[in-house]
């Protein structure tokens, strides 16, 4: 198991807040992600664009998930990896899923993203996870991102044409509320890849914006 930070967590605290409250809806479960995660129309074209870019690759990957959430979307993924390595901020919702899900490939951890070092794998997965944090935190993200050959990045974004990246307090909220949205390859990340195709675009479930998800060849 990765150590932990010795820093104060901002961001842990924002997010076990929102678990606990149920701030993202799913009152009935101890756990949920919101309904990106759990929209079946939603989660199923996301799942048929992703599967279908891990078996054109010559090998199952060594597969990444940095802010797994509760799972619902990342226990489709695991079948179809050499391993799975599901990483999130929140210790007791870790722990919940180390205990729900089990697979030989299949591992959990608790992360800072911002802070600690992260697995190492082939392709990272993002599902709407930056969206929620800091310009710094972002920044310290992107430049972790170039260990890996393939980035699978989904963010919320407004419908309309937007000024990327305006900064926000690490917490529940996301951009869309100052017309702007995460844009990784613009100022100030800046993100260097080899290339960029857009996998998917979708009406965001029971929200304004969109849910556009981006495949970057890093190397």
């Amino acid at each position: 198991m990765t150590k932990p930070s010795k820093t104060p967590w901002p961001t842990k605290d924002a997010m076990q807040q929102v678990y606990a409250k149920n701030l993202w809806g799913g009152s009935e479960t101890p756990f949920y992600s919101g309904a990106g995660s759990h929209d079946a129309a939603t989660v199923q074209l996301y799942l048929e664009a992703v599967i279908s870019f891990f078996k054109s690759l010559e090998n199952p990957p060594v597969v990444c998930d940095l802010g797994c959430g509760d799972f619902n979307v990342g226990k489709e993924l695991v079948p179809y990896t050499k391993a799975y390595k599901a990483v999130d901020i929140v210790p007791e919702l870790i722990a919940h899923n180390n205990n729900t899900f089990k697979s030989k490939q299949l591992t959990f951890d608790t992360l800072d993203l911002a802070k600690d070092p992260l697995p190492k794998g082939d392709c990272a997965l993002l599902r709407q996870v930056l969206q929620h944090l800091s310009n710094a935190e972002i920044a310290s993200i992107v430049n972790k991102l170039y260990a890996f050959k393939y980035v699978i990045l989904t963010e919320h974004l407004p419908d309309q044409e937007f000024i990327p990246n305006t900064d926000l307090i690490s917490g529940q909220g996301i951009r869309l509320k100052k017309q702007s949205g995460v844009d990784v390859l613009a100022a100030p990340f800046n993100f260097k890849v080899k290339a960029a195709k857009q996998l998917l675009s979708l009406p965001a479930p029971g929200a304004k914006g969109k849910l556009v998800t981006n495949l970057y060849t890093v190397f």
